[in-house]
């Protein structure tokens, strides 16, 4: 009986120490509304404009007016395939395409085989290509 009078005092203790009232004021800074805000903002994912796919490299010249009249001559027969010219000091390449598979680059390659017969498929970072209706 002695040792329940005990444990009852010690939680009737606690209990008075543990029970305080009282008032609290946060004082903060407004800009940490600013920052969790911000933190918070859903931000939507970046739209890759790019996949892995195939390229025609049709010229590579260090005469930029040779890679531009390679470029009139393969835009003359295939107009809706884009060309690209970059530059790689000191020479200037000319390639053609955004394909998705190696096939359709071998189509374009097999037709202008005479015009240009080093032409080679390459694999690259492409645009992603045009849909055409039919």
């Amino acid at each position: 009986m002695k040792k329940f009078k005990l444990i009852l005092a010690l939680l009737a203790f606690c209990n008075f120490s543990f029970s305080q009232t009282g008032n609290v004021t946060i004082k903060k800074d407004q800009r940490i509304d600013a920052l969790v805000q911000k933190q918070s903002a859903v931000i939507p994912p970046a739209v890759k404009t790019e996949i892995d796919g195939y390229r025609i490299q049709l010229v590579f010249d260090g005469n930029k007016d040779v890679v531009n009249n390679a470029r009139s001559k393969f835009i003359s027969k295939y107009p809706k395939v884009d060309t690209y010219i970059e530059f790689n000091a000191p020479n200037f390449i000319l390639k053609a395409g955004d394909f998705r598979t190696k096939l359709e680059a071998e189509k374009i390659k097999a037709g202008i085989e005479l015009d240009f017969p080093t032409s080679f498929i390459i694999k690259e970072r492409v645009n992603i290509p045009r849909l055409e209706k039919e």
